[in-house]
C-alpha cells in the first residue's frame, strides 16, 4: 500500500481537496543522511516559499504504484518533481530508472528534477543508460533539469534537450544552526562505495597526524544505527548528525554533504574528491567564499596538515546564498501565475 507523506504525517490516500499539489517522487528510505537532508530541504523550501501548494512526498519504494495513483488525481496546475542529490546517471540505475518513469509519465505538467550531479560512464553500460534517459526525458516538454554544479550543468545541456537550470544543492537552503557545545575532537567522514578515491595511506597519515592533539573518530553519513528512514524520523536524525558535527574541531571528508553539514554548523572542514568530481565542482561553484571549509587534491601530508591548521584558526562569518535559488523560484512562480494559484 502506497505511503503518502503530508506535513510529517503518513496517509494511504491522496487528500480530496482543491489545493494545488506539489508531488515529490523519489524520496529515499535508505540511510544516507545526505540524501535524506536533500529531501527534507526540498520540503522546507516548497512549504516556506510556496505555501499555496500542498506538498506530497512519495517514497521511491512506492514509485510505480504512486505513479498510477497520481495519474488519476493530477490536475493541470499541479507540479511533479523528483528528489535531488548525486545519483543522476549510470552509477545508480535503480534511481535513474525511477526518475525516467516519472518524467515520461507526467508530460503535461510542470516537472522539476531538483538539483543533481550527473555522471554517465564513458563505456558501453554508461552510453546505453544515457540513451534510455535521453529517450525518457525527451517525452516531457515541461521538464526542467536542475544541476547543482557547473560540470553537471554543462553535461545536462549537451546530453538532453530539456531546459536546464543551475542552483546550489537544496541542503544549502537550510539555515545555519548554532550549537552551544564545546568543540573537542576530530571526525573523519569517508565513503565506502565505488566513488571513493582517497588512498588509504593518506587516510592513515591524517589519522596519525590528528591523533597527536585530538581524539579521532571515524564515521560515514550513511547510518548503520537504523534500517529505514522516512519523512517521519529523518529530521530528528538530521539534527542529531548536525549536533555531532558541531562538537568537532575539524572534519575531514570526501562526502559533499559532510561539507554541507560543516557549513551549516560552522565546523572547519577539509573536503577530498570523489570518482567524478561532484564535490569538488560544487565546492568551487558555491562554497569557495566560506572560509571555514576548503577543498584539496593533496596527498602530501605536510601540505594537508598546513591546510587543516589554517582552517582551525579561521573565524566564521555570515553567508547567504538564497538568491542563488532564484532560477528555481522563477519557474515555480510562473506556474503559479499561469494557473492563478
Amino acid at each position: 500500500m502506497v505511503e503518502f507523506y503530508i506535513k510529517d504525517e503518513v496517509t494511504h490516500e491522496l487528500p480530496a481537496n482543491d489545493l494545488p499539489k506539489f508531488y515529490s517522487f523519489g524520496v529515499p528510505t535508505y540511510t544516507n543522511l545526505g540524501d535524506q537532508a536533500v529531501s527534507l530541504a526540498q520540503k522546507k523550501y516548497i512549504e516556506h516559499e510556496f505555501p499555496e501548494y500542498q506538498f506530497i512526498e512519495i517514497l521511491e519504494d512506492d514509485n510505480d504504484e504512486g505513479i498510477e495513483i497520481v495519474k488519476k488525481a493530477i490536475r493541470p496546475g499541479d507540479i511533479v518533481s523528483f528528489v535531488g542529490g548525486g545519483n543522476m546517471g549510470s552509477l545508480y540505475t535503480d534511481h535513474e530508472e525511477a526518475r525516467r518513469k516519472v518524467f515520461s509519465t507526467f508530460v503535461d505538467n510542470l516537472t522539476i528534477s531538483f538539483p543533481q550531479s550527473m555522471h554517465f560512464e564513458d563505456n558501453e553500460h554508461g552510453k546505453a543508460e544515457e540513451k534510455l534517459s535521453q529517450e525518457a526525458y525527451a517525452k516531457n516538454p515541461h521538464l526542467f533539469l536542475i544541476a547543482r554544479d557547473a560540470q553537471s550543468y554543462h553535461r545536462m545541456q549537451t546530453t538532453f534537450k530539456n531546459k536546464v537550470l543551475f542552483t546550489p544543492d537544496m541542503v544549502l537552503y537550510m539555515k545555519p544552526v548554532k550549537h552551544e557545545v564545546e568543540r573537542s575532537s576530530a571526525l573523519i567522514v569517508l565513503r565506502h562505495d565505488s566513488e571513493k578515491i582517497v588512498k588509504q595511506e593518506t587516510v592513515d597519515g591524517i589519522k596519525n597526524m590528528l591523533s597527536e592533539n585530538h581524539s579521532v573518530d571515524e564515521t560515514d553519513t550513511v547510518l548503520d544505527t537504523v534500517k529505514r528512514i522516512t519523512p517521519i524520523n529523518r529530521e530528528k536524525l538530521f539534527k542529531q548528525e548536525l549536533e555531532l558535527f558541531a562538537k568537532q574541531e575539524i572534519i575531514v571528508t570526501d562526502r559533499w554533504h559532510a561539507m554541507v553539514f560543516s557549513v551549516l554548523t560552522g565546523t572547519p572542514c577539509l573536503l577530498f574528491g570523489n570518482s567524478y568530481g561532484k564535490g569538488k565542482h560544487a565546492y568551487f561553484d558555491w562554497l569557495e567564499h566560506i572560509n571555514w571549509v576548503s577543498y584539496t587534491d593533496e596527498d602530501d601530508l605536510e601540505r594537508i596538515q598546513q591546510q587543516i591548521n589554517e582552517l582551525m584558526q579561521v573565524q566564521t562569518h555570515e553567508y547567504d546564498i538564497k538568491d542563488d535559488f532564484n532560477q528555481l523560484r522563477h519557474v515555480i512562480q510562473l506556474n503559479s501565475n499561469k494557473y492563478d494559484l
